[in-house]
């Protein structure tokens, strides 16, 4: 009986001590150094659905910023495997709206321990990860497409500014959006919330699996209440969920942003 009560004693502090590793946040990710370039400004495009123009008049005014490209830095919660909430960090590059790279470091006691290197480029997506990897699958590229476009959710210009772009009226608090994928298009569902008529949440039909045969499953992301960043009017927090999975599969907070600097070299630079 002494050397069960000594197992279980020792396995109740292995569980303490995992637990607590898991609630300290890794630190920052360094600022990107690429010097950001004044954006040219547009106008608003006319024609847009009403919940649209609302919301772009809401953030921007009767002009919005041409951004080409876009560096993303923040920390996350997310749940890549065995529903366990791991605290991370991440950045984001784009050549918005046709080439992204996503690199995440999830941590243990703010130590980096499951690197995830993916995104897309020239079309073909890519991932690599210490459970698995693989490129240019055909699920994945469609489903990369859509994480492409959802991430505008933190620089929306882009979808006024981008001509391959699509909206369509729903009702007064939702419309739909047509974005470019291979020679057709995908689309989501955008809607507005009725008192702020900012961005709320965008719906979509996403392969999440790669290889033949599997479903496509709806994919919805959020913008969260919450503070918002001096260069947007948004909320710096998101989340996104697949449906089947019923809770945020990842949460994900906004620290920095930089647009329009040269990412060239680094959207390109697996594994670093």
């Amino acid at each position: 009986m002494k050397i069960l009560l000594i197992i279980a004693g020792a396995l109740a502090l292995l569980i303490l001590i995992g637990w607590l590793g898991l609630q300290i946040k890794p630190k920052p990710f360094p600022a990107y150094a690429g010097a950001a370039a004044a954006p040219q400004m547009r106008p608003l495009p006319a024609g847009l659905p009403a919940p649209v123009e609302r919301f772009y008049r809401a953030v921007y005014g009767d002009r919005v910023p041409v951004i080409e490209t876009v560096v993303l830095t923040g920390r996350a919660t997310i749940k890549p495997m065995l529903n366990m909430p791991l605290p991370a960090r991440f950045i984001f590059v784009h050549r918005t709206g046709y080439d992204y790279r996503h690199y995440f470091e999830a941590a243990w006691f703010g130590l980096p321990f499951l690197k995830v290197d993916e995104g897309i480029l020239d079309g073909r997506s890519f991932f690599a990860s210490p459970v698995g990897s693989y490129t240019d699958d055909p699920n994945t590229n469609q489903g990369a497409t859509l994480a492409l476009w959802a991430e505008t959710n933190w620089f929306p210009a882009l979808l006024a500014t981008d001509p391959r772009v699509r909206w369509a009226p729903v009702d007064d608090r939702t419309a739909l959006l047509d974005v470019p994928f291979e020679a057709g298009q995908e689309t989501f569902v955008v809607r507005f919330d009725p008192e702020t008529g900012l961005l709320e949440m965008m719906e979509a039909m996403r392969y999440r699996d790669p290889g033949a045969g599997k479903p496509k499953i709806l994919w919805i992301t959020r913008n969260l209440p919450g503070p918002t960043l001096p260069e947007l009017k948004l909320s710096a927090t998101g989340s996104a969920t697949w449906l089947d999975q019923g809770r945020p599969w990842a949460v994900m907070t906004l620290e920095t942003i930089v647009t329009n600097a040269d990412v060239s070299t680094y959207i390109r630079a697996r594994g670093q």
